[in-house]
């Protein structure tokens, strides 16, 4: 797939607000007919520029209060044991977001539990056991000032230049 166009940061921004709607509702969004606004969706998922859809989960209202952000530091950073780390990481449901990071941590893991007390079995029984993990500093998140999921396609830096179409 080429750059995109104003059509499909159009689309994207549209889908980011809200997945739910009809092709139609998305061609009259963003100016277009249905047939044409169908394929660039198509193209942008074939592509993996839409990874798929999901619904926002008000984690307070399903039990997971408590939100950590977890520095973490490995002993080595052997490509085995970064890849065992990742992997494990991967599958842990309790970790919500990893990031291999510059400065004093490795990484930067979000966490999300129940309480306190969850937390700390979730570091006993699982983060300290992950391979290589050496240090770990945690900061309890009080509160969420901004917790946003859509791109920032808006952003004036963020313009995409046009692409070519076939007719």
């Amino acid at each position: 797939m080429d750059a995109l166009d104003r059509h499909d940061v159009l689309l994207l921004t549209e889908l980011q607000r809200d997945s739910r709607q009809t092709v139609q509702q998305l061609a009259t969004a963003v100016g277009l007919s249905s047939t044409p606004c169908w394929k660039r969706v198509k193209e942008m998922e074939a592509a993996g520029i839409i990874r798929g859809y999901t619904a926002l989960v008000d984690r307070e209202k399903v039990g997971l209060s408590l939100c950590v952000l977890a520095e973490v530091n490995l002993t080595r950073h052997s490509e085995d044991e970064v890849r065992r780390f990742e992997k494990e990481v991967a599958a842990c449901p309790q970790i919500v977001s990893c990031y291999s990071t510059t400065g004093q941590a490795d990484y930067v893991l979000k966490v999300l539990v129940p309480d306190i007390k969850s937390y700390e079995s979730f570091l006993h029984e699982t983060l300290f056991k992950l391979p290589g993990v050496t240090h770990v500093r945690s900061s309890v998140v009080l509160k969420e000032v901004k917790a946003e999921t859509r791109l920032p396609f808006d952003a004036p830096r963020a313009k995409a230049p046009a692409r070519k179409r076939k007719a």
